[in-house]
């Protein structure tokens, strides 16, 4: 069964061609800049090969087309034709409370994805215009949603129920809900495949770090508490995003400078962070190049990057009453070797030896453990693959099976 993974964002549209029973790759790339001049699709091969045209893509239903063109392209592509699209499976950022499971798309489907917007109003409009635009040029395909905050949804009331009046709970669902759960749930899975451990009885630490990262506590194969909150701006410190704040001195500075809610919103989101505070870059390799070439703002963004991981894996082990695995994933947890030993040299207090030599073989898509023999917890490196992740429950929705958790 060939599954298109697709993920929709504001200006952009990623896909993943994959065939489900192997998980092979057959064919990835994107649109970028939709609705702009200078917009272009890039897609790259299983033998590596790759290229970028530039296209007229005026909003996500050209893009879609432009995809399926580039799948089906008789010189380059890696299909004879759509009918070879079994099924198409969609990241969707926001499910809720209604989703706590990947399900097939029906009419009812969408009212509850559009019934999130009002708490994700930069995420799931676009991702329902996926799905809307697949329902228009590939009718009769099968379509899968599958919710970055449904693994999530096991944490209990007394982890996602924020301390405010009950109304707020109850008249607009504000609580806390999680995200990056498609990846907590595979690399958590993964990790207890590589290692041969039983995942219904192990206390997992995931951290999920990259330019948008969260940490999320996995016991017994359940989330039971994560980082982020209502919306991904909660919790760590990330490339742009503030994460936790004080939310008096949110509304100080608003009152001082006159901000509206609006301008704060870009401001938290889009211009704190390791931007906000290197005032270099919200990418990581270009903070850590600036340290080296002795940056003192790049030394705190990295003292405070640091910080707020270790506090958050000591927490949630505090809360699980220990950790057997910690795992480190995402676009910084699966490349930089420094922000990962920094982190562990914090942790050698609850009984992790960490090895450096096998730390920096761990980059570039390898997965392992740079732990110690002798350490007792075990630290491992697991890329994560969301995309494989969305396939698999894609194929068992498609042929009625039940979704492996």
């Amino acid at each position: 069964m060939n599954i298109l993974v697709l993920n929709c964002g504001s200006s952009s549209a990623k896909y993943k061609l994959i065939e489900a029973k192997s998980g092979s790759t057959l064919a990835e790339g994107g649109v970028e800049k939709i609705g702009l001049p200078d917009a272009f699709i890039k897609a790259k091969n299983p033998d590596g090969t790759k290229r970028q045209v530039a296209l007229d893509i005026a909003d996500h239903m050209g893009a879609i087309k432009a995809i399926l063109d580039t799948l089906t392209d008789p010189e380059t592509g890696c299909i004879a034709s759509m009918d070879e699209i079994d099924a198409v499976g969609h990241r969707v950022v926001h499910g809720g409370e209604r989703f706590g499971q990947s399900v097939l798309v029906t009419d009812e489907v969408k009212r509850g994805i559009r019934e999130c917007y009002a708490i994700a109003p930069l995420h799931n409009p676009v991702n329902m215009m996926g799905i809307e635009a697949i329902e228009r040029v590939l009718p009769k395909v099968p379509q899968v949603a599958v919710f970055d905050t449904a693994f999530h949804q096991t944490m209990p009331d007394s982890a996602y129920m924020y301390p405010l009046p009950m109304k707020y709970y109850t008249d607009d669902h504000v609580r806390r809900y999680g995200f990056h759960g498609t990846s907590h749930r595979y690399v958590s899975r993964r990790v207890c495949e590589l290692l041969g451990v039983d995942r219904t009885k192990a206390k997992i630490v995931s951290c999920h770090i990259g330019n948008g990262a969260s940490i999320a506590a996995v016991m017994g194969g359940k989330s039971i508490d994560t980082t982020m909150g209502l919306t991904p701006e909660e919790g760590l410190m990330m490339g742009t995003r503030a994460g936790d704040v004080d939310p008096c001195a949110i509304l100080f500075l608003m009152e001082r400078h006159g901000l509206s809610v609006q301008q704060m919103n870009d401001v938290v989101n889009k211009q704190s962070g390791l931007l906000g505070i290197t005032g270099v870059s919200s990418d990581m390799r270009e903070v850590v190049a600036a340290y080296k070439a002795g940056n003192d703002r790049a030394r705190l963004a990295l003292q405070m990057y640091v910080h707020r991981i270790v506090k958050s894996v000591g927490a949630f082990a505090a809360e699980m009453n220990g950790v057997d695995i910690i795992v480190f994933t995402g676009g910084v947890g699966e490349n930089q070797t420094n922000t990962r030993q920094a982190v562990c040299r914090h942790l050698e207090f609850m009984g992790v030896r960490f090895d450096a030599e096998a730390n920096e073989q761990m980059v570039q898509g390898r997965e392992g453990v740079i732990s110690a023999p002798d350490s007792s917890v075990k630290v491992v490196v697991v890329p994560t693959d969301e995309e494989l992740m969305i396939a698999r429950d894609t194929e068992a929705l498609v042929l009625g099976r039940e979704i492996v958790d």
